[in-house]
């Protein structure tokens, strides 16, 4: 495992448009994952212990958020072949048994991951209804350990984005386990 942690935001940078296979079995893109107000773009996966000590309150807060008008997709870009907990069948038993509220893609040539500049598991990717770059951090201070009263992050900044279209200016980067690329030795 190498721990990761995300660049700085690029405010203003738009989305990448995209079209992967969900574990639904339906294929999705940009236009149908966002929402009126804006779109959460999370790369995750199924191994890392990062995004196994997050997935409640990312259920929670996607579920919140798209409430506020927020689409949210989360995409799996890791190699499976080196890593088989993050296939596309596993994919399917941790979006069914988390109950995600939002589609759950696999980018199988990791061309998507690179579009986007994704170094890591967590990687959140806030846009407003533009689709224009507002937010680049962590989910909350919590980090692997949930703690009460945690400032949730993410969920703060998509709610100011979905109100005002405009991100936080102080953010503070996710760290996580760094996207398992094809070719790369481990």
């Amino acid at each position: 495992m190498v721990l990761t942690e995300t660049p700085v935001c690029e405010f203003g940078k738009p989305a990448i448009d995209f079209c992967l296979e969900g574990v639904d079995g339906k294929k999705w893109t940009l236009q149908e994952c966002r929402g009126p107000k804006g779109l959460l773009v999370m790369f995750i996966c199924n191994h890392c212990p990062y995004v196994k000590a997050i997935q409640d309150r990312l259920v929670r807060d996607t579920k919140e958020l798209s409430d506020l008008g927020i689409g949210c997709v989360a995409i799996m870009s890791n190699d499976p072949t080196d890593y088989p907990e993050d296939s596309f069948e596993n994919m399917k038993q941790v979006a069914k048994e988390r109950g995600y509220p939002f589609p759950y893609l696999i980018d199988p040539t990791q061309e998507i991951a690179k579009a986007y500049g994704a170094v890591c598991t967590p990687d959140f990717f806030g846009y407003n209804a533009d689709l224009e770059l507002q937010f680049r951090g962590r989910l909350d201070d919590s980090g692997m350990q949930p703690k009460p009263g945690a400032r949730r992050e993410l969920f703060e900044a998509m709610k100011q984005i979905a109100e005002t279209g405009k991100g936080p200016q102080q953010q503070i980067p996710s760290i996580g386990c760094s996207i398992k690329w094809r070719g790369l030795a481990k």
